[in-house]
């Protein structure tokens, strides 16, 4: 089973994971970009299959969403995007977002659980799965040893925490606050550091928060909140947006992106 944020014992630090649409840049940059990703030391791509009008992404996103949608891109051709990389990759791990009602919905769950397995996807969130089907997803990943990314909220109700502690077998996703991607809680990520404690007893999987996060201070308020990684979806989003709009690489863009919120590795010295 893929380890998603491996502590090196001779760094500190908070894992890693960048939210991007398979599409946007087209898939043949975006080859490059995981490429980079990787020799960058990053953990983790949350990789999306774009689908329109999401309820729970700011503008960003969506724009981002649309003009991969409007480049023809699905489920198929993102796995065979991530077959075709996935043996040059060393270090990055993949997790693919998939939505229910646009990707899965249409399709055997069991047989496109496995068809993402196969694919060399390392770990799946489905988005809005309706919760009759829950059990026999869970069952299908279970069955194609496929991890399972996990969601809930700061406000989530127990119950709704202690399913999503149960089930994380990639990791478990600790969205900072109810609103819309991109967008920060208004007491801080700091103000995390209870739940992610509560949900720490309950799961032995990594924690990793996300939403509002945008700078190098950004991810060390997340870390020191106790959460073992940070995801960061809008700020990079907008970067590869920028870079397409002004007619600039994309790869180079999201690589200075990349360098400008990790903090500096910092070397441990035995006693």
């Amino acid at each position: 089973m893929a380890e998603f944020f491996p502590r090196d014992a001779a760094t500190a630090g908070p894992g890693l994971a960048l939210f991007l649409n398979a599409g946007d840049p087209p898939l043949d940059v975006l080859e490059d970009l995981v490429l980079m990703l990787d020799e960058e030391g990053v953990e983790c791509l949350e990789l999306a299959v774009p689908f329109p009008d999401s309820v729970t992404d700011g503008p960003v996103v969506r724009r981002s969403a649309r003009r991969a949608l409007d480049r023809g891109t699905g489920l198929d051709d993102v796995l065979d995007l991530i077959a075709r990389v996935r043996p040059r990759l060393h270090h990055l791990r993949i997790a693919l977002l998939a939505d229910w009602s646009h990707s899965l919905k249409h399709r055997d769950l069991a047989g496109a659980t496995r068809d993402i397995a196969a694919s060399g996807a390392d770990g799946l969130l489905v988005h809005a799965l309706p919760p009759r089907l829950r059990t026999t997803y869970h069952t299908a990943a279970r069955d194609a040893a496929l991890p399972v990314v996990t969601t809930c909220y700061q406000r989530s109700s127990e119950a709704t925490m202690a399913e999503a502690a149960a089930h994380a077998s990639a990791y478990l996703y600790l969205v900072a606050h109810y609103g819309r991607s991109g967008t920060a809680p208004a007491a801080g990520h700091a103000a995390l550091a209870g739940t992610v404690a509560a949900l720490r007893a309950r799961t032995t999987s990594p924690i990793a928060v996300g939403f509002g996060v945008r700078t190098r201070d950004d991810v060390e308020a997340v870390h020191a909140c106790g959460a073992d990684a940070v995801i960061i979806g809008s700020a990079g989003v907008e970067r590869i947006e920028r870079a397409l709009d002004e007619g600039r690489d994309p790869v180079t863009g999201f690589r200075d992106f990349v360098r400008s919120v990790r903090p500096p590795v910092q070397i441990r010295t035995g006693s």
